[in-house]
Formats: C-alpha cells, structure tokens, sequence
C-alpha cells in the first residue's frame, strides 16, 4: 500500500495510481472487443460495462488498500449497481440478433468496422468509464478524515437514483410483458412524472457518488464525473436516441406534451 507525503511526491504517487487504472481499464475493454469480434456482436460491451466498474474498482482497493471509512460504502453500491446492471442487460439481449445501433454502425462502416469499432464503440466507453471513475478513485486514495454527514447525504442520493432506476425498469419490464400494450407508450408509475426514469435514476447516481467523494476527500474536481453522464444521457446516447425511435407516434407525442422529459415532476394539463 503506497505511502502518500504531502506536496510533489504525494500527487506523483496519485497521478501513478490514475495511469495504473487507466491502463486496467484499456485491457478490460480490448479483451471484450476480442469477444465482440469473435461473436460478430458489438452488443455485448453494454454488458460488460457494468462490471467494468466492479473490476477496477476491485483493482483499486486490492492495491491500494481500504484508507477511509466511504471506501467501506462505495464498494458495495458498485458492487449491487453494476451487477445489477450487466445481469439486466445480458437477460434482456441474450439469444438476440445484434442491437439495432451497433448493427446500424457495421453496415455504414463496412470493412473498416473492426477498426472502428475498436475505437468509436470499445476504447471510447472505456474513456467514459475512466472519467466516471473519477470520484472513485478519488474516495480510495484518500486518507482524509470523512465528512460523515455528507457522506450520508450522499448515500440518500444516490439511493434516490438507485431507486428510479429500479424500479423504472421493472416497471417498463412488466408494462412490455402485456402482449395489449405492444406499440403503445408506458405512461403511468413513475413513467407519469418523468419519460425517463431509469435516465434519471443513472444521472442521480453519480451525483450521489460524487458527494460522498467529496465527503472523504473536499475535492471538488470528481463533479466531472456526474456532469458528464448527465450530459451525455440528455444530449447523446440516451434520451436523444430512444426519442429518436419515437419521432412521429401520435402517443408519444401526446404524451410528450404533459411529461417532463427528464427531471421528474407533476403532469401537466
């Protein structure tokens, strides 16, 4: 367990950690694009992005060791979101043909799709994942003394998130398992407040996980972390992309005009 000294050293040592991460990452994503190119399906890196986050932050405290009493909670709420996650997401496309982007982007890249795919799809997640990791890796380096109602407060946040999340997706679960309700638009649970709970829950999450970084560590720079997951749910791959599949349905767009799109709120009239 490295000795971290106040001044250069100590952000030497730090910024050796970052790189170490960093690099466990990069492998963790080459291998999966190596499973991806023997399988044909790219899809299966939504699989495995969860558990990416279990296995470097396993890395992380195997190495670095346990400094702070936050490491204690943020490990299991790693632990139970990104199993969650990758075991929700491997039963959902198992036995299914490619997902519909990735099989969108094979076509339009033709021979050069291995290439791409390496980059545009494999190291670039991989990139995200090392920018929410951020507060993480933060939380396990630090020997500071924790700031437990922050931490608390923290925790609540991101149970908050957790919560929607969880419970969006079993109820959109339970709402596709009705054969009646094929082709229609999920309105009611807590899909009457929000278009996007799940969404949501994920945004909320990170911004849980970033206050009980700045908890353990009064550092303010982790916000990096749940800003960008925000803006890339809002902006890029999340809500832009399922509306998209939407665009033109008479329902949606009814129900468009009384639910807030993100941010949970009352339905208007």
């Amino acid at each position: 367990m490295p000795t971290f000294f106040i001044g250069s050293k100590m952000k030497v040592e730090r910024s050796d950690i970052m790189i170490e991460y960093l690099g466990v990452i990069l492998i963790y994503f080459t291998l999966i694009y190596l499973l991806g190119l023997k399988l044909k399906n790219n899809g299966i890196v939504d699989i495995f992005w969860g558990l990416g986050f279990i296995v470097t932050t396993s890395w992380l405290i195997l190495m670095h060791g346990i400094n702070n009493i936050a490491v204690n909670f943020i490990y299991p709420i790693i632990l139970i979101w990104g199993l969650r996650l990758s075991i929700r997401i491997y039963l959902r496309n198992r036995n299914k043909p490619e997902d519909f982007r990735y099989a969108n982007w094979r076509e339009e890249w033709g021979i050069y799709v291995n290439l791409r795919s390496f980059f545009q799809i494999y190291m670039l997640q991989g990139f995200v994942m090392f920018i929410l990791m951020i507060p993480i890796y933060f939380i396990v380096v630090s020997k500071s003394t924790v700031n437990i109602s922050i931490m608390l407060l923290g925790l609540a946040v991101w149970l908050l998130g957790f919560d929607f999340e969880v419970i969006g997706d079993y109820q959109l679960d339970y709402f596709k398992r009705d054969k009646n309700n094929k082709g229609k638009i999920m309105d009611y649970g807590l899909w009457k407040y929000t278009r996007h709970p799940n969404y949501f829950g994920e945004a909320t999450m990170w911004w849980g996980i970033f206050i009980i970084s700045y908890a353990a560590t009064e550092n303010v720079y982790g916000i990096i972390s749940p800003m960008l997951i925000t803006y890339l749910l809002l902006y890029v791959s999340g809500v832009p992309m399922l509306e998209k599949r939407y665009e033109g349905n008479k329902e949606f767009e009814e129900y468009k005009k009384h639910t807030n799109k993100f941010i949970p709120w009352f339905r208007k009239k």
